[in-house]
């Protein structure tokens, strides 16, 4: 059997090792290293940093090659005011919007969110933080807002992997969740706005905590 690896675990694992530090901000990205790092043809490597450029995470330049995006504190920052208010959105409308089925998907999930938080599991939780969120962007019925949102979220998943190394910090999002479902779940469409804007925005001493976790990412 083939070991060669696919494009969306090239994709998963250098987003990764970005995160970790080891593609530093503005670092150049070798796509014959990783060829050789992950055993495949250039083929899943060109695929796998076309789709980290569409994240967000790095930029490809014509002629010299693939970069680490390198975002200032203020460029972070922008960046989650904009998810925080798409968020915002896709919950007013999820409210209204959301069909018995996708109401009983979601509280399965969020159920699954509760056990990975008490078992302190954070890589479960953040994979499953993940379908949370889509599961909301779906439930808006307007696929454009649901594109973005999942753009934008896919742009924001190394630091919001981060946020959760903050002590205490999966549980606290465990409960923000739960003021989610709970709007969500009795139609409130204002109170599902406020609920996710308050969980995505980062301000504040949480704004400083993810920038220390991007210091020591990058020490």
């Amino acid at each position: 059997m083939s070991t060669i690896p696919t494009a969306t675990r090239i994709r998963n694992t250098l987003e990764n090792a970005i995160v970790a530090g080891r593609y530093l901000p503005g670092a150049r990205i070798d796509p014959e290293l990783l060829e050789q790092e992950f055993g495949c043809s250039r083929t899943p490597v060109r695929e796998a940093l076309y789709q980290l450029e569409s994240s967000g995470l790095v930029k490809i330049m014509p002629k010299r090659g693939t970069f680490v995006s390198a975002w200032t504190p203020d460029q972070l920052a922008e960046r989650f005011e904009v998810m925080a208010e798409t968020e915002a959105s896709c919950g007013r409308l999820a409210a209204r919007r959301i069909t018995d089925g996708e109401m009983t998907a979601f509280v399965s999930i969020h159920e699954q969110c509760r056990a990975l938080a008490g078992a302190g599991d954070s890589e479960g939780y953040y994979r499953h933080n993940s379908l949370f969120h889509h599961c909301i962007y779906r439930a808006t019925h307007n696929s454009f807002l649901a594109q973005e949102a999942a753009r934008l979220h896919a742009m924001l998943q190394p630091y919001r992997r981060m946020q959760l190394r903050v002590r205490n910090r999966m549980g606290r999002s465990f409960r923000e969740h739960d003021r989610v479902v709970e709007a969500i779940r009795s139609g409130d469409g204002e109170a599902a706005a406020t609920a996710l804007r308050d969980h995505v925005i980062v301000q504040g001493e949480r704004f400083h905590d993810l920038l220390a976790m991007v210091r020591q990412a990058e020490g």
